[in-house]
């Protein structure tokens, strides 16, 4: 371009000239280019292609520079990896035990110079690279190991790569030379398995030295022992000889200790002193022979020896190794202590065989006191219940005209005597029939309302006499009780604490308990001390009570005892002195909507004018005392005294009585019963009831069978008025056809 401006130009003669050659040479380029402009599509590529080959070289330049950064940082990477493994190798190295370290896979990394101890022929072959079970078969095969007796080197090896599962293990190798060599294997974080091999030749050859010292000082101690102990030991080898003993057993054996040494045979021993002694029962020389001669597994032998007055009990138990020993004590002392004992326990047994039957000689008199002290009480009262009935009723029948008032008050005394004697009797018969065991009782629903109304009615006028309150908690409850013995235990709680109580108040409650109801009767008076709390279950235990009839005489708390046993219900106490007392019993409730019996209707005016009661009674008394009664009432009464006489009188008569009261003991010939079973089969039911005293079970088994009826002695006139109200229902009272 120089060639072509002339410098000395203008500049804008210059520009001029210059875009003049920028046309030509266009024209130039349009002229060669043919008509499609691929020339200049060309031109177009290649600016584009030098420009893609510039910065493929710029980027060709910063990867060869980064590559030889890494390269560099990698060369300093390995020259620091290496300075690394070789300090590790030098660490190792300096380690006194044998160090070598496997990986994952089991294959060796490295290991220092003292790995492979004791095993010249093994140790070049230790490298990086070598396989673990390669390993352990080169150590398996080592000339320097050895291996336990009768163990193969495959052997050997099988259970080293057995041991190499576990996490860790530690044991000990024994090579030639009596070296000893501890290998100890432990697991790495990623896998691996670092091995460790410690020298431990002095420890075990120190330890065996020592154990050597320990066992000499116990041979020392054992025969100490030995020559002090009462017994005759002797000690034998497998083979059944002797390889230890004490004097003790020569003295007992009476051989000599000159004929004792180490090796003697127990055969010779035996022949030394099997001729003096006999065996005991159940062993013989023949048996313990084969014990002796017997090997590994022979369980212990125990049997006897004798010479004369010397008894000798000898046991045998075998050792390690087949060995055994064999101790021999004096038991003559003990077995004449036994067989004196023996003779004083045949004597003793004789004795006390004749004191038991001594013993059972006095429990049946005992028995036999008590069933006739039974019986007794049972007549008793049955007796004292008859003329206490006539009493009664004798009194019921005077009229109040022409009696004066001190006739009157005199008249009211002895009824509540004899209610007092008539109480006491029939408290003597309770406590008769608990004692028994015999008593039968009727559990059913019980109404507590009507109950505890009755109760209330019953001791409200003995209360006020006293100055006390009495207040009965009303209670609708139904429970699960015999209704007879119930109201006795209530009645027995009630009047003590009204009896004991001087002032205050006497208060009957009731209180749901889940599914039992616990009555409770509080009283206010002087308390009962803790000491005396079970002793007032006793019979005949009064506490502080005077010496009287009408204060009772203390079995009212026995019968309540008994009777809550009798029919399950817990009874307990609480008391303060000088505060109070409380008797509770928990009875089951029975959960009951309808089913349960209506209350006795109130008692209504008696219209028995044109009746006829027939009354069978023996004793002339009551009998007397019931008919002045009835004659009253304006009933017109039969009488007579025996069973025969009565059925003799219906058929004179050819006239069946309205009702009949029938005796149940009326002495010789018939009873109550045979009479009313001869009644009904001629004349089919008639209303009737059985008067007695007795309360026994195989009595009311007989009279439920009949469809009798009881009236219970001793009969006041209420009861007696409340039987001929039931006349207008005479179905409730006849008897059923036999």
């Amino acid at each position: 371009m120089d060639s072509l401006i002339n410098p000395l130009d203008s500049l804008e003669q210059q520009n001029a000239k210059l875009l003049t050659i920028a046309q030509v040479l266009m024209r130039r380029v349009e002229a060669i280019t043919d008509d499609s402009g691929a020339a200049y599509a060309q031109f177009q590529r290649a600016a584009m292609l030098e420009d893609q080959v510039r910065e493929r070289t710029r980027d060709l330049e910063r990867a060869l520079d980064l590559l030889n950064a890494s390269n560099g940082a990698l060369a300093a990477a390995n020259r620091e990896t290496e300075a690394a493994r070789q300090n590790l190798a030098d660490a190792i190295e300096t380690v006194q035990e044998g160090f070598a370290l496997f990986d994952a896979g089991d294959v060796l990394v490295m290991c220092n110079s003292r790995f492979g101890m004791h095993m010249e022929d093994v140790r070049a072959g230790l490298v990086p690279g070598l396989r673990f079970d390669d390993y352990v078969e080169r150590v398996s095969r080592s000339r320097y190991l050895a291996l336990p007796v009768g163990e193969a080197p495959q052997d050997w090896a099988e259970q080293r790569k057995r041991r190499h599962q576990e996490r860790h293990v530690i044991f000990n190798v024994r090579f030639l030379g009596d070296a000893w060599v501890q290998v100890s294997e432990h697991r790495t974080g990623d896998g691996g398995t670092v091995i460790l091999q410690t020298d431990v030749t002095e420890i075990i050859q120190m330890e065996r030295l020592e154990r050597g010292k320990l066992l000499d000082d116990q041979a020392r101690v054992i025969r100490a022992t030995l020559d002090h102990i009462n017994q005759g030991v002797a000690i034998f080898d497998a083979g059944a000889a002797l390889v230890g003993w004490n004097q003790r057993l020569g003295d007992l054996l009476a051989i000599p200790l000159a004929r004792m040494w180490v090796g003697t045979s127990f055969e010779a021993l035996f022949q030394r002193f099997r001729a003096g002694f006999e065996f005991g029962e159940g062993m013989d020389a023949a048996r313990l022979g084969l014990w002796v001669a017997g090997r590994s597994g022979r369980p212990g032998l125990s049997f006897e020896i004798r010479r004369g007055s010397l008894i000798l009990a000898v046991f045998a138990q075998e050792m390690p190794e087949s060995g055994f020993v064999m101790s021999f004590t004096d038991v003559s002392a003990e077995r004449r202590a036994i067989e004196a004992l023996s003779r004083a326990n045949e004597t003793l047994e004789a004795r006390v065989r004749a004191r038991t039957l001594e013993l059972e000689d006095a429990l049946a008199d005992a028995e036999r006191a008590n069933a006739s002290r039974s019986r007794f009480v049972a007549a008793a009262s049955h007796d004292l219940l008859q003329p206490l009935s006539a009493a009664k009723l004798f009194m019921a029948s005077i009229g109040d005209e022409a009696i004066t008032p001190a006739a009157r008050g005199a008249l009211d005394k002895a009824q509540k005597a004899l209610i007092s004697v008539e109480g006491i009797l029939g408290s003597l018969l309770d406590i008769s029939k608990l004692e028994s065991g015999k008593v039968a009782v009727q559990v059913g629903p019980v109404r507590m309302g009507g109950l505890l109304a009755q109760l209330h009615e019953e001791f409200a006028g003995f209360a006020a006499a006293k100055g006390l309150a009495l207040v009965v908690r009303p209670c609708e409850m139904v429970v699960e009780s015999d209704p007879g013995y119930l109201r006795r235990i209530l009645q027995n709680l009630i009047g003590n604490a009204i009896r004991y109580t001087d002032a205050g108040r006497v208060l009957v409650g009731a209180r749901r308990r889940g599914a039992m109801l616990r009555l409770e009767v509080w009283d206010t008076g002087p308390g009962i001390p803790e000491a005396e709390q079970d002793n007032i279950f006793k019979e005949f235990h009064r506490l502080n009570a005077p010496a009287s009839a009408s204060a009772g005489m203390g079995l009212g708390l026995a019968i309540v005892e008994r009777a809550c046993a009798l029919l399950g219900h817990p009874l307990g106490l609480t008391s303060r002195m000088g505060r109070g007392t409380c008797f509770m019993l928990q009875v089951p409730i029975l959960d009951l909507a309808a089913g349960i019996e209506a209350p006795t209707p109130p008692e209504r005016a008696l219209r028995m004018q044109d009746r006829i009661v027939f009354l069978l009674e023996n004793d002339e008394d009551l009998r007397r005392a019931m008919g002045l009664l009835l004659e009253k009432w304006g009933v017109s009464v039969l009488e007579a005294a025996s069973g025969e006489e009565a059925l003799a009188l219906i058929e004179d008569l050819g006239i069946l009585p309205d009702f009949l009261l029938v005796d149940q003991r009326l002495g010789e010939g018939m009873t109550g019963l045979d009479f009313i079973a001869a009644l009904t089969r001629r004349h089919g039911p008639l209303p009737l009831r059985l008067v007695t005293a007795d309360r026994s079970a195989d009595l009311a088994a007989a009279c439920a069978a009949l469809g009798v009826q009881r009236l219970m002695k001793p009969i006041d006139a209420q009861s007696l008025r409340g039987v001929m109200a039931e006349l207008d229902r005479p179905e409730g009272l006849t008897t059923k056809a036999p």
